[in-house]
């Protein structure tokens, strides 16, 4: 039996036409109609507004204005026809570009345009959505993830990865390049004398006197506390050196004032060739700081050349590392340690559920060591694996971990936090011990959130996916660390399988008088909520921290105006 017709309310063409005109005016976006010369047709009130020329001037019977004559940029004029003759020809498009109409503001626009088929030939019709203001908050994610906040400099992640790019192409027959490594010899003086923020203000002007150096095709970067780099273009060694002289000249005939008080700041430079004889960037980045610890023992205030000798090579500090750590873990001289975590909506105080196992080495002498100084060794020379290992051991096997399930189950965790690093969850061996150790433990996996920093996840984003899916059988949780460190998309985020967000700390610390940095913790919590993860924001420090954190609706906090990390109890 045929269907019985559906009655279909007839609308009178002319009634159609005002309901879709009124439609179009009153759309927030920028509403257009073309034809096949891409001359207006249609121009909406919010189009017309952007560009500052009415709709009746662009649509003029015999005058009607083409719309790449609005938008100013030749580069987006080419890009626009390129993309109108693709929809022309059936396509649907979608793209990004920026314009600046002679009478309008520029801004940012997400154009999307499809063909409309009539009989009097074809006609696309496209709507401009003002994106400006995510534009402008990405560059500004963007440029923190690969500058220095303090300087203003380029930070030691962005200068290693132009070193790997400019190692990475460099050719037999090429004019060599070289890398210069300088650290300040006095900047310990400054800060213990005046404290810390007359250090920052020393790195600061010291940044922008290091930067007139430089021509304009080198780099140069802030690469951590007192430490610079510069990496210079097709210089030779001898080149290189003079450079690097009149660098010790230019930082030895500064004075800095503070509190009427002045210093004389030096520096100690060493200088590594970039050639056909390059290894990798890590090696030339290894020797250039060797040679500037030689250029510290040998009296500091002067710059000392890689040349592979045994003294330069003796003086590799990471290699000292590596047989301390590997002395400690024989002799079981690490501790774990814990840093409660606030749920900032839950109501409980930070003695509740939420703690994060860190991880600390004591030295021979009997100082605690925090991981900031062994883990760039362990993790270049292969060692996090076995540290990893110990962490495992000792919080979840049972002949290790019976103080801490009781500590555990004293305080009711419900989240216990785990940082696991990428050469371990790159190890097969590594993550069947681990699986052996959820197994055999007595903490319940639920209870149990590996952190993976975001910088791993990026860079090993199939491994560590893949690592997830398999752990979270167990009901394991993880939370991505360091989030907004690195950042350059959010797109990854859709297909990582994390519960958690650890915004970067370096973020949240000035967020009570940085607006930038309130903007950027605002807008990771809001992509997290909509992607159904909660928040973690680390280093808060003060409670003025505390309430904007609040504000924004962040669900956790840790730091040190929560709780300091402190030993977990002895065992017995």
């Amino acid at each position: 039996m045929a269907a019985p017709p559906v009655n279909v309310p007839f609308i009178e063409p002319e009634i159609e036409r005002e309901l879709l005109r009124a439609y179009i005016d009153s759309a927030h976006d920028g509403i257009f109609v073309l034809c096949d010369e891409m001359k207006f047709h249609v121009a909406n009130p919010a189009l017309a507004a952007w560009l500052g020329i009415s709709e009746a001037e662009l649509t003029a019977h015999g005058q009607r204005v083409p719309i790449t004559e609005l938008f100013g940029l030749a580069a987006t004029q080419s890009l626009f026809s390129r993309h109108f003759d693709a929809a022309l020809h059936g396509e649907a498009v979608r793209f990004e570009a920026e314009i600046s109409p002679p009478r309008g503001e520029a801004r940012w626009v997400e154009i999307g345009m499809n063909r409309v088929r009539l009989v009097a030939g074809d006609l696309v019709i496209g709507i401009l959505r003002d994106i400006t203001e995510r534009r402008m908050l990405q560059t500004a994610l963007q440029h923190h993830a690969s500058h220095d906040d303090l300087t203003g400099l380029l930070n030691r992640r962005e200068f290693q990865q132009r070193l790997h790019a400019l190692v990475d192409a460099r050719q037999d027959d090429a004019p060599p390049h070289a890398l210069l490594y300088v650290d300040l010899d006095q900047f310990k003086v400054v800060n213990d004398t005046c404290g810390h923020q007359a250090g920052d203000e020393l790195l600061r002007q010291l940044g922008v006197r290091l930067k007139r150096l430089v021509g304009q095709h080198d780099v140069i970067a802030r690469l951590g506390g007192d430490e610079f780099g510069l990496l210079l273009h097709d210089r030779p060694v001898d080149s290189a050196m003079q450079l690097a002289e009149s660098l010790c000249e230019t930082v030895s005939g500064y004075r800095f004032i503070w509190d009427d008080r002045s210093f004389e700041v030096t520096a100690s430079v060493g200088v590594c060739a970039i050639d056909s004889d390059t290894v990798s960037a890590e090696d030339v980045l290894s020797s250039a700081d060797a040679a500037c610890y030689v250029a510290k023992d040998q009296g500091r205030n002067r710059v000392q050349l890689y040349f592979g000798g045994a003294t330069c090579k003796g003086k590799r500090q990471e290699m000292e590392w590596v047989s301390r750590l590997q002395k400690a873990l024989e002799e079981n001289r690490f501790q774990v340690w814990q840093q409660h975590i606030l749920d900032l909506k839950g109501g409980t105080d930070a003695s509740g559920g939420h703690v994060e196992m860190l991880l600390r080495l004591v030295d021979e002498d009997g100082t605690i060591v925090t991981p900031g100084r062994f883990f760039p060794a362990a993790e270049r020379y292969g060692l996090m694996p076995a540290i990893d290992r110990w962490v495992i051991q000792h919080l979840l096997l049972e002949s290790h971990c019976g103080h801490v399930h009781a500590e555990m189950a004293r305080r009711t965790a419900t989240h216990c936090a785990i940082n696991l690093s990428g050469a371990s969850l790159n190890d097969d061996k590594f993550l069947g011990f681990l699986e052996d150790a959820l197994r055999r433990s007595r903490l319940a996996a639920p209870a149990l959130c590996f952190e993976i920093t975001e910088t791993v996840a990026v860079s090993n984003f199939g491994r560590v996916r893949e690592v997830m899916q398999h752990l979270r059988q167990f009901g394991c949780r993880f939370a991505l660390d360091d989030f907004g460190s690195g950042m350059s998309s959010f797109g990854y985020l859709k297909n990582l399988p994390v519960d958690f967000l650890k915004i970067d700390g370096t973020l949240v610390r000035n967020i009570v008088d940085d607006a930038a940095d309130f903007a950027m913790v605002e807008a990771i919590h809001r992509v997290g909520g909509v992607l159904g993860l909660k928040t973690i924001a680390e280093f808060v420090e003060t409670e003025a921290a505390l309430e904007r954190l609040r504000d924004i609706g962040v669900d956790f906090a840790q730091g040190y105006a929560i709780h300091r990390p402190e030993p977990l109890p002895a065992a017995g």
